[in-house]
């Protein structure tokens, strides 16, 4: 089970992730997110983290050679891309389930799994809500949900779609781009006892 947090600008709160037992971190590269982080200063964290953890960047409606660019400067293993899907970076497609989503909307061959999320008029992802979880139950398919995930409800969201991976953000700061450990360390232990 990959067990995300998400949002992540800082050393602190990466440590206290991996600390209790996450296995993948998210950094934002979308600059209007409360949660951007410059390449460089990703770049500074993930150098100093523990092998066997998975660094994601999250990009937005960016051209597939900014995403790999971006990947390569800041040591990131796998791109979680809005928009168009790169061929030269392992990637994981963001797709938003909202009431016209259909399994059949999964069919990128360069995707190596794909991302559930709320959709928002406002922000892509980071929103604090959920969608219906039983939509992301989807068979051949590895699906990370997000969206909306804390202490209180991942258990529940695992139980009910069984994913590859879950991903939290907004429900772990104590406000935008901070984490509150006490948060990080109950969602993952959450994850990781269902």
């Amino acid at each position: 089970m990959i067990v995300k947090v998400c949002g992540v600008t800082n050393l602190a709160d990466a440590e206290v992730a991996i600390q209790a037992g996450a296995n993948a971190l998210g950094f934002n590269f979308y600059p209007p997110s409360p949660r951007y982080i410059a390449p460089a200063a990703a770049r500074a964290i993930i150098d100093r983290l523990p092998g066997g953890i998975i660094k994601a960047g999250i990009f937005v409606n960016e051209t597939p050679a900014a995403v790999e660019a971006t990947s390569a400067a800041a040591g990131l293993d796998v791109a979680q891309v809005i928009g168009e899907t790169p061929a030269a970076v392992r990637s994981w497609k963001v797709c938003r389930v909202g009431a016209d989503f259909a399994a059949g909307q999964l069919d990128d061959p360069r995707a190596e799994a794909y991302l559930l999320d709320t959709p928002s008029a406002a922000l892509y992802g980071g929103t604090g809500h959920a969608f219906d979880w039983s939509l992301a139950r989807i068979e051949g398919k590895r699906i990370v949900i997000a969206g909306g995930l804390g202490p209180s409800n991942v258990a529940e969201a695992i139980r009910v779609a069984r994913p590859w991976g879950v991903d939290a953000c907004s429900r772990l700061e104590s406000s935008p781009g901070r984490k509150d450990p006490a948060a990080v360390r109950a969602f993952v232990e959450a994850a990781l006892n269902v």
